[in-house]
């Protein structure tokens, strides 16, 4: 039996039974299901078992719209845009084109579909009938988009190529928009520095995902100024052309067209657009849209719609250059910034920084380590609050400003501390910031003696060669920058043989929607289970483990590991 619940329209009642409602489906010829008032199936047919390759236990009593409905690559379709539940909504009769069923393997279907309302004065609901389109009847490559699809085609162009900085996951968006929606193949190239082109996406629909051609992918030839075959045309920057096979059957004029010639053979493509990707000041490449043998050709009236949608994707691709290019900038002037390890006898160091996702959140985060002139070692964590250039430059001030007192004067690390932060408020008025400043000292016979003094930073993390963790949190005084006056505590420690001792920033245990005593027992967690490790493979697993997944901040990390004899 495949039907439960409501009766079925067409006079039967509730008295016919649901063996009644699953006969008169299993008489159509389409596949069907029938769905109450809330879009639930309650029943379907042996067509519709058959299609969706489902049977029918696994349909009955799920919502329609979740389990079947999707786009062309599978993925959910929003509620709100799906037509079939407009119908049902309204209790009207509607039809379409094209519509995603997903299968029982996780392949899509696609399928043309009509859905109708019942009412039998008990129950309400709607019949809705489907039949698999092949690729003669598939109507998206068929015929021009509307005006409306077209302003929804540029409106999500807009919104998702813009809500990105990243120059691949723009390409990415870009493909995933157009096809199988437009056309059957997209190609990508773009112009890099230096005048170098490169072939970055070749891309083509297959049974409703997109299957990436690596093998077509890479450096192109360079661009002759006297080519003119439509990709080199449009590299230059001339207006988009149609191109097909036969456009380079002929003799080819440059390296650039045998390559092309390549492309159309080794993809099936008989119609192309190709346009020019402008940028605000440059061409930045090309786009090529390919239809294969079952897609309508293309026309000069697509060439306007390959305009406006390479000006979009230009506009997209320039911001994420210059995003990357600022990131790059921010990135080296961090690393500059950033100073060599000193080699200090019975003791092993290594520092890691890892730059924010966001290009203009680097900058705040430091580290340094130096040897003092009477044999002591200097360590120190640091974080400036704010997270841009600004920080990086307040955080070179603070960091030479403090090396010239450590120096200088041999005094504890409060002391220092408390003269660096009065210079930086008088000199420079510099954000707030946080750090923790320690002296590390050989004593005979008993080992590596650790004082400090902490400004508002997270506690240091001390780990023992048998894996017991500490947090030092002894020591603790008030941030630097708020013009408060507060005593500053220094506090000793003697450090195990074989210990190791880790200084950091927030970033590593800081993680939205989590508090900081989770990120610390993850910290202290991880670092216990690493701790029988080398010193430098203990700390890059330690970021890998215990770094936050939706970390948004960049990380400073310090870790030194004592001698096992003293």
């Amino acid at each position: 039996m495949r039907g439960q619940g409501p009766s079925a329209p067409g006079g039967h009642t509730p008295a016919d039974g649901p063996g009644a409602e699953s006969a008169w489906l299993d008489a159509l010829a389409a596949a069907a299901y029938l769905a109450d008032e809330h879009g639930v199936i309650t029943a379907v047919n042996a067509s519709a078992e058959q299609l969706l390759d489902r049977s029918a236990a696994e349909l009955l009593g799920r919502d329609a719209h979740e389990t079947l409905h999707r786009n062309a690559l599978g993925q959910p379709e929003p509620r709100s845009e799906c037509p079939v539940r407009q119908a049902a909504l309204a209790s009207r009769t509607a039809q379409g084109g094209e519509l995603w069923f997903e299968r029982g393997d996780g392949s899509v279907a696609p399928v043309a579909w009509l859905v109708t309302g019942y009412d039998d004065g008990i129950r309400r609901g709607t019949l809705a009938l489907f039949h698999p389109l092949d690729d003669t009847e598939r109507g998206s490559l068929q015929e021009p988009l509307s005006q409306l699809e077209r302003l929804a085609l540029f409106a999500e162009l807009t919104t998702q190529l813009t809500s990105t900085m990243d120059v691949e996951e723009v390409l990415n968006r870009l493909v995933r928009l157009l096809v199988p929606r437009l056309a059957d193949w997209a190609v990508v190239d773009l112009i890099h520095e230096a005048g170098e082109v490169r072939r970055h996406v070749v891309v083509h629909a297959e049974d409703g995902a997109l299957k990436h051609r690596e093998d077509l992918v890479g450096p192109m030839p360079a661009v002759p100024q006297e080519s003119q075959f439509p990709l080199s045309r449009a590299l230059r920057g001339a207006a988009s052309t149609l191109a097909g096979p036969e456009t380079y059957r002929g003799e080819p004029d440059s390296a650039i067209a045998v390559e092309q010639r390549r492309l159309f053979a080794a993809t099936g493509i008989q119609s192309a657009v190709i346009g020019p990707i402008p940028g605000l000041r440059d061409v930045l490449g090309a786009l090529t849209l390919g239809r294969s043998t079952c897609s309508r050709p293309f026309t000069t009236a697509d060439l306007p719609l390959l305009e406006e949608i390479t000006r979009r994707a230009g506009l997209a691709l320039d911001n994420a250059r210059l995003y990357q290019r600022q990131r790059k900038v921010s990135e080296t002037m961090q690393r500059h910034l950033l100073p060599q390890l000193p080699r200090v006898p019975d003791l092993r160091m290594t520092a890691r920084y890892v730059p924010a996702p966001d290009a203009s959140q680097v900058g705040g985060d430091w580290y340094d380590a130096f040897v003092l002139p009477d044999g002591a070692t200097v360590l120190v964590i640091g974080d400036v609050v704010g997270h841009d250039l600004d920080a990086a430059a307040d955080m070179a001030q603070l960091r030479n400003m403090l090396r010239a007192y450590a120096f200088s004067e041999q005094k504890p690390p409060s002391k220092i501390v408390e003269w660096l932060d009065q210079s930086a408020m008088q000199l420079s008025g510099s954000d707030m910031a946080t750090l923790v400043l320690a002296r590390l000292s050989k004593v005979e016979s008993l080992g590596w003696e650790l004082t400090w003094t902490n400004a508002g930073h997270p506690p240091p993390l001390l780990v023992t060669r048998e894996g017991e963790t500490q947090y030092l949190t002894d020591g603790h005084g008030i941030l630097l920058g708020t013009g408060l006056s507060a005593p500053r505590p220094d506090v000793s420690l003697l450090l195990p043989p074989g210990a190791t001792l880790l200084l950091y920033t927030d970033g590593l245990i800081e993680e939205p929607g989590a508090s900081l005593d989770d990120g610390l027992a993850r910290l202290s967690r991880e670092a216990a289970a690493l701790s029988h490790h080398s010193l430098h493979t203990f700390t890059d697993e330690l970021l890998a483990r215990a770094r936050p997944v939706a970390n948004e901040d960049d990380i400073a990390l310090l870790a030194l590991r004592t001698a096992s004899q003293p």
